[in-house]
């Protein structure tokens, strides 16, 4: 158990500016394992997200609440995520190149103009399609869209390999494979989390981000030979939002 927290602190010190209050020691190999607890880390995150919104709409508007929230999770996450998406935007937008300019790009931390347009549209139809929403459904959807997104790039993680071999990342540790054990963990909750909406909008949903994570990891073996860090944090942040644009047509489901 005690191994086991230390995993989860090691988890929450990686993916947000959330303090550890103790000294822990810090491994390798507890930060590659630390990834069965990524989608807990999201449920958290959403669960601050959640909770910064029901306050603010006490006060504010809806939207400006809805606003309010997605700047919580931006600040506790330290923009993690939807930097990795920038940096995605500017390594492949450019057209084909090799995947050595890819990596370097990538690695650049300017932004670039496909990044910016990239993180602006992402940000926007997040904001948009979360306000589209009736009110009782917003909340339900944090709490759901954040540890089920996280689940993708752990499954990305488990299927194919990592793409940097320069020592250079700073998310190298987590592009080992952990126990498959640790797999199992991080499905659970998510799949939990999910079983809070009618079961069809439930399938349909998971099934879309599947195929999702499926060419996107093909697409990432065509143009890079692997994964990076900023892939896993686009693909976090692409299925994020498809979650929501889901849910919003679930009419039709």
């Amino acid at each position: 158990m005690r191994k086991q927290i230390h995993i989860f602190l090691h988890a929450l010190m990686f993916y947000t500016r959330i303090p550890v209050p103790f000294r822990i020691p810090y491994s390798d190999e507890m930060l590659n394992r630390s990834t069965r607890y990524f989608p807990l880390i999201g449920l958290l995150v959403g669960g601050i997200g959640a909770g910064v919104y029901a306050l603010a709409l006490l006060v504010f508007p809806p939207a400006l609440a809805l606003l309010l929230s997605m700047v919580s999770t931006i600040f506790v996450t330290g923009a993690f995520h939807e930097d990795g998406f920038a940096d995605f935007c500017d390594g492949f937008g450019g057209g084909y190149m090799s995947p050595e300019r890819i990596l370097e790009i990538m690695k650049d931390s300017r932004l670039g103009t496909y990044g910016a347009v990239g993180l602006v549209f992402m940000l926007a139809i997040k904001f948009t399609s979360l306000n589209a929403l009736p009110a009782g459904e917003i909340i339900p959807a944090l709490l759901v869209a954040h540890p089920l997104s996280r689940l993708m790039p752990v499954l990305i993680i488990y299927t194919i390999s990592y793409s940097r071999t320069d020592g250079k990342s700073k998310t190298k540790p987590i592009g080992k494979r952990g126990k498959w054990s640790d797999l199992v963990f991080a499905i659970l909750i998510p799949l939990a989390a999910l079983a809070y909406f009618p079961w069809k909008v439930a399938v349909v949903s998971l099934a879309v981000l599947l195929v999702i994570t499926f060419f996107f990891g093909k697409y990432l073996l065509k143009r890079l030979g692997g994964y990076t860090g900023d892939c896993l944090g686009a693909l976090q942040q692409l299925c994020e939002v498809t979650f929501y644009l889901v849910i919003i047509g679930n009419q039709w489901i």
